[in-house]
């Protein structure tokens, strides 16, 4: 009687198994596909707006026609949906103007007043934001991120911030090449119609932002004659795709291929189909090398939080890593380097760890926070203050 009791039990728990075990193959089998594989990385069909209405961006906190909406041409044709955020002393001080002028999405961005402050004023600094995935340039905390860019400096640093194709209001499918064109073609905006000068712009991408950030100053980092930004801040970045999926668990909880990375040959076989690879890690080492050989003065900041549980953390550390080891033509060691930081790196209790690595031409910085989770992190203070680091350790006199 028992053996039948406990052959009955075994026979019924094994079909909600059997049934996980073959929804998660027919998982994988869709992850091999570029359609799924696509949505899964990009999340771009999650919109997170929540009802709300981009072209009124005072539906998000913003003041009136403090953000502009409007359109950039991508490099291939398509049109990009944009939004340009005005630091909030400046508005103060042009609000009659600004407020005489209707709102909502504009076609002829360069006839406004915001555009104008932009381009006419030669200590203005523009911060060109990349975003992670899914959602909008309205989404989650994204706001409060623009709010914290600027802060430092609230009548100088103008934000600029846009949909990559696919992502909101803007038309097309996602992928790695797309992607970086959507963000070449904003710089080309930026230093060519509103006229901004590299040595005034500061790069800033967040978890999927800062692969694209990192295409964008290898990019012109190798043209001829090379392109130098006054910055690059990268916050919650990953090594690369492959290195990530190993890892990351949707909303921190729900793991994509982390079961299957403790087969490695089964694990390696998935790898070949990653279409979109966005090697950061090689990216970062290639735009840090070439600054050095250029000699140009620079600075790149990493920030991460110990409990993002996205993307674990240990990402920008190797990243860090990575960076360093461009600056020395022998290389350092990963345990060698963390013998450097067991030296010098500065532990502030609840705060987390500082590492600053500094060469004859610029400084590579790496903060660990202890909290800030995956996107909280974007609204904190430490987003201001690794801005004003960024634009004052090029330009003493700028504040």
């Amino acid at each position: 009687m028992t053996n039948h009791v406990v052959g009955d039990v075994f026979k019924y728990a094994s079909i909600p198994i059997a049934v996980v075990v073959g929804l998660y193959a027919v998982l994988l089998g869709l992850l091999t596909t570029s359609f799924f594989q696509s949505h899964v990385v990009y999340l771009h069909a999650i919109q997170m707006t929540w009802f709300k209405d981009l072209d009124v961006p005072e539906m998000f906190g913003f003041l009136y026609n403090q953000v502009t909406p409007f359109s950039i041409k991508s490099s291939d044709g398509g049109l990009l949906y944009a939004w340009h955020i005005l630091p909030t002393e400046l508005y103060r001080k042009h609000e009659v103007g600004l407020l005489a002028e209707p709102s909502g999405f504009v076609v002829d961005f360069e006839l406004r007043v915001a555009f104008r402050l932009l381009r006419d004023d030669p200590d203005a600094r523009l911060i060109l934001h990349f975003h992670g995935a899914a959602g909008t340039v309205g989404s989650g905390y994204r706001t409060p991120n623009y709010r914290a860019l600027s802060a430092g400096s609230p009548s100088k640093i103008h934000v600029l911030t846009f949909d990559y194709r696919g992502f909101g209001r803007s038309k097309g499918a996602p992928s790695e090449r797309g992607l970086i064109l959507d963000a070449l073609s904003v710089v080309d905006w930026a230093t060519k119609v509103a006229g901004i000068p590299p040595s005034r712009i500061l790069i800033f991408g967040q978890s999927l932002g800062t692969a694209v950030s990192l295409a964008v100053s290898e990019h012109f980092v190798l043209q001829e004659p090379p392109v130098f930004f006054t910055g690059t801040i990268l916050v919650a970045p990953f090594v690369d795709v492959g290195t990530l999926v190993a890892t990351y668990r949707v909303a921190g909880s729900i793991p994509i291929l982390s079961p299957i990375a403790k087969f490695p040959p089964l694990f390696a076989y998935l790898r070949t189909f990653i279409k979109d690879k966005w090697l950061s890690k090689d990216r970062i080492a290639s735009y840090v090398k070439a600054v050095e050989e250029n000699g140009e003065k620079y600075r790149l900041t990493i920030i991460h939080a110990e409990d993002d549980y996205d993307i674990p953390f240990d990402h920008s550390q190797t990243l860090f890593w990575h960076a360093v080891n461009a600056t020395i033509p022998g290389g350092i060691t990963v345990n060698d380097l963390e013998l450097k930081k067991d030296e010098h790196r500065a532990v502030r209790g609840a705060a987390g760890t500082v590492m600053e690595w500094k060469t004859e031409n610029g400084m590579i910085r790496e903060e660990i926070l202890k909290y800030g989770l995956h996107d909280v992190i974007m609204g904190n203070p430490v987003i201001t203050l690794a801005v004003m680091r960024n634009l004052t350790g090029l330009d003493s006199s700028f504040s």
